[in-house]
This record gives structure tokens, sequence and C-alpha cells, in this order.
């Protein structure tokens, strides 16, 4: 009975482990260098909380477990972003809503079902489309929220700790998935191995992702060093929407490079210079965007607020209401 126990117990922390995108070192290289790349006029408060911030980079990995069913239900797709498989949908019309993604899906899925192609509609669902631009973005908005307590807690001269410690747990968390956006495997459907047709010969295995993304990475003993210097000077964010999907977008760019490094045997080299390199510019588009994303949040957190009853999405008197969700999109620059 005992031997039976652990054996289960070590299949669960062996899937646990498969699923941390980057591994520990990549993660906690994003989150420290991002930190560190806090400009003086930001929220240098967050310095002080570096260590926190940097636990909480691989954090979100633990809550896909499937002994806690819901949690992974929910958090399995803000992963990933695997773009081939909704290609009828191009950026301009991603929807500014989880919730509108979700619908549209569900038509392309129907769609396909009524054309026969049930192959392809077994994959139009959010868990194999992923949905890490709403689950990054939503963070940022908490963000901007905690923001605003602090600036009211300074104003009024309270005790700012707690606030603090909730507004570095968004970035700690906002930082793990800007670093999976920054993995090109993340924003491909060849994730786990290429799939379909494979006229160069690429590896099915799905063991690149694992050779790439924490065996190479720990093989080159990544450091946030490696990556600090050539994080850019900050800056505020138009959309904070649009730059999440252009950083998808740009990693997407390099999964096919991925899988010729792969090929050449680059990652059981500790020295491979394109491999090297590849894993540097990765790492420091992450940082340098969750550290804009959070200097974004603090900027607009000072912003006078300039709502009305017309800008709350969720009143049936939107102009873009659709009651098919109980809400309007998000505006491209939502009002303050």
């Amino acid at each position: 009975m005992r031997r039976s126990l652990l054996m289960v117990l070590f299949v669960l922390l062996a899937c646990t482990a498969r699923l941390a995108a980057w591994g520990e070192r990549g993660h906690h290289t994003v989150n420290r260098a991002a930190v560190r790349a806090i400009p003086d006029d930001g929220p240098t408060f967050l310095r002080a909380h570096e260590e926190w911030i940097v636990y909480l980079s691989t954090i979100p990995d633990s809550w896909r477990s499937a002994t806690e069913p819901f949690q992974k239900i929910i958090e399995d797709p803000n992963h990933g972003w695997f773009r081939e498989q909704f290609a009828f949908m191009k950026n301009a019309d991603v929807p500014r809503s989880r919730y509108e993604f979700v619908l549209a899906l569900d038509k392309e899925y129907r769609r396909l079902v009524a054309a026969g192609d049930r192959t392809a509609a077994a994959l139009t669902n959010v868990r194999w489309t992923g949905t890490l631009p709403y689950a990054a973005v939503e963070t940022y908005e908490q963000m901007v929220a905690g923001m605003r307590r602090y600036r009211a807690a300074r104003a009024n001269n309270e005790d700012t700790h707690f606030v603090e410690l909730e507004i570095a747990s968004y970035m700690g968390r906002l930082g793990h998935y800007t670093a999976d956006g920054a993995q090109p495997l993340h924003d491909s459907i060849h994730h786990d191995g290429w799939q379909g047709a494979n006229p160069k010969g690429y590896t099915t295995d799905a063991g690149i992702h694992g050779r790439f993304e924490t065996q190479f990475v720990d093989l080159m003993q990544l450091s946030s060093d490696d990556v600090q210097k050539d994080v850019p000077a900050a800056v505020v964010l138009n959309d904070p929407f649009d730059a999440i999907l252009a950083h998808l977008d740009d990693a997407g760019m390099f999964v096919e490079q991925v899988y010729q490094l792969d090929k050449s045997g680059a990652f059981a080299d500790s020295k491979n210079a394109d491999a090297r390199a590849l894993v540097r510019r990765q790492m420091t588009r992450a940082a340098a965007l969750l550290r804009d994303l959070t200097q974004t949040a603090w900027v607009r957190s000072g912003e006078p607020l300039t709502l009305t009853s017309a800008d709350n999405p969720v009143l049936q008197t939107h102009p873009h209401y659709n009651p098919a969700t109980g809400s309007a999109p998000a505006s491209r620059r939502p009002p303050q």
C-alpha cells in the first residue's frame, strides 16, 4: 500500500515538474531583471520585495496539477497562445474580452463540426488555443488597482506594507506570463514536438520543450546578469493588451529556429552561441515587457479618474454591449 502511494506521489510530482515553463532558473532571471530595471521615477518600493517577486515567478505553474482540477481547467490555457490554431482570427480581430474570445472559438468549433472537420474542431477550444494574453492583461489591471490603493495610503500617511506585498504578488505572477509568452514553443501548435507536415524532419518528441527551456538554460547557467545590461530603458505602453499580443507574435517567429537548434544538438552544448543568443534575447524581452507593464501601471494609477457610466462595460446601455457575454469588450485605451 505504501509503495503504491509513493508511486502515485512520484507521478504527480513528475507531471507538475514537467509543466514548469523555462524552469526555475529562467523564470527567476526574468523577474529579477525586471525588478532591477524599474526606473527611479517608477514604483521603486517594489525593489524592496525583489526576492518575493522572484519567488512568485514559478508559482502559476503549481496551479496546473490534476490534483486541483478546477484550478487546472482555468489555468492551463493561461500559459499558451497557439496562434496557428485560430488563424481565422487576425490580430486586429482578437477580442478585447476573454469571454468574447471563448464565444468566437465556440462559433468556429461549431462551423468545423458542421463542415465535417472534427480533427480541427477538437483543437478549437481555449485549452488548445490558449488564453495567455488575457491572463497577462488581467493581472496588469490588478496591478493598476493595487497601485491606486498604494497612492491613496501614502497620501493618508497610512502603512503601505500589505498593499506593497499585494502589488509585488501581481508583478511576480505577471512575470510568469511574460516569460512564458517569450518562449517560442508557448506560441505555437508545435509546443511539444512538430505537428503535421514535417518536410524538414524536425523532432516530434515532446521532450524538445524541456530541452530548450529548462535543460539548456540550466546548462548555460543563465543569470539576471546575462540579460540585465540589455534591458532597454522603460517606456509607458500606449495599449498593454496590444503590446502583449505583439510580444507573443514576436516570440512565435522563432519556433522553427528552436527546432533547428535542437536538430543540430545545440541544446547539449552550453557554449553554443546561437542557442545562448536566443535564450538571452527572449529573456531580455520578457523582463523588459514585465518592467514596462509595471511602469505603465504605475503611471496609469496616478492619472485622474475620468470614468462615466458610458465607460462601464457591464451596463446594457454601452454601445458595444454583448448580451451573450453580459459585457462590452475593453476599449483600446481603457478610460481611467
